[in-house]
């Protein structure tokens, strides 16, 4: 198992903790296969009514898709497979709120979790950041993700600055891609604290209000979203190629923090 899920039945809150930490809580084919099944699951459990997802570790909420994944692609320029299109609770069918803890990095498909939670706490050490176009891929559904949750210029210069940047948690908060900052001690207190109170609610109301919040911005997602398996077929560079990229240069040596 790669996920570590911990419910609590008085309180009604679930803890789903990616749990890879010496591979920087990076997913693997299991870990995805695993977050579909726990969302499935959830929507069927009375005694959950509102989640908080974290990762292993002080050093990364997640890192994305893990770099010994290898999925076989179909040769049209017009469709692909995407190991993470499903890992998110919203691509569950999942209604019941999620809070993100987010704890270290927290980067590239990270975002496809970020992206369907319904809002982020951060410790003050968390780190954003997009790696794609570093190493000769598209950045798509993770930037359609951030676009719909942060101003578009602060989006658009994460996901093209690629390693050379990272978005501080302090700036996070600024901009309002994080609601609330806490000490790296805090943060799954502060997470644990919030869902307590969305389960204490009459989870009908509750997951009315969060259908009604996505409903707002759903339809364009889709829309936004339906293209991008086509840019990623045209602009990604060929695997052998991303991974020439890839060993010479080492993440997190060439990055300024911001």
């Amino acid at each position: 198992m790669t996920l570590r899920v911990e419910r609590d039945k008085a309180t009604g809150v679930a803890v789903v903790t990616l749990d890879r930490e010496r591979r920087h809580n990076a997913i693997d084919l299991e870990t995805a296969a695993e977050l579909t099944e726990v969302w499935r699951e959830f929507r069927f459990a009375e005694d959950v009514r509102a989640v908080v997802l974290t990762g292993a570790g002080t050093a990364a909420f997640c890192t994305g898709v893990d770099r010994g994944v290898e999925v076989p692609q179909p040769a049209s320029p017009y469709s692909i497979d995407d190991p993470l299109v499903a890992i998110g609770p919203k691509a569950g069918d999942l209604w019941k709120p999620v809070v993100a803890a987010v704890n270290g990095m927290a980067c590239g498909g990270a975002f496809y979790l970020l992206g369907e939670s319904e809002f982020l706490i951060a410790s003050s050490s968390a780190t954003f950041f997009d790696p794609h176009t570093t190493y000769g891929m598209v950045s798509a559904y993770e930037a359609v993700y951030m676009a719909q949750r942060m101003p578009f210029g602060e989006a658009a210069r994460m996901s093209l600055m690629g390693t050379a940047e990272r978005l501080s948690a302090a700036r996070a908060y600024e901009i309002g891609l994080v609601s609330e900052l806490t000490e790296p001690g805090e943060l799954l207190p502060a997470a644990l604290r919030a869902a307590e109170t969305l389960a204490g609610f009459p989870t009908e109301a509750v997951q009315g209000t969060v259908r009604a919040l996505w409903s707002a911005k759903q339809s364009a997602l889709q829309q936004a979203l339906s293209h991008a398996p086509a840019l990623i077929s045209l602009g990604n560079l060929t695997p052998e190629r991303q991974a020439e990229l890839f060993g010479s240069r080492r993440p997190g040596t060439e990055f300024r923090l911001r």
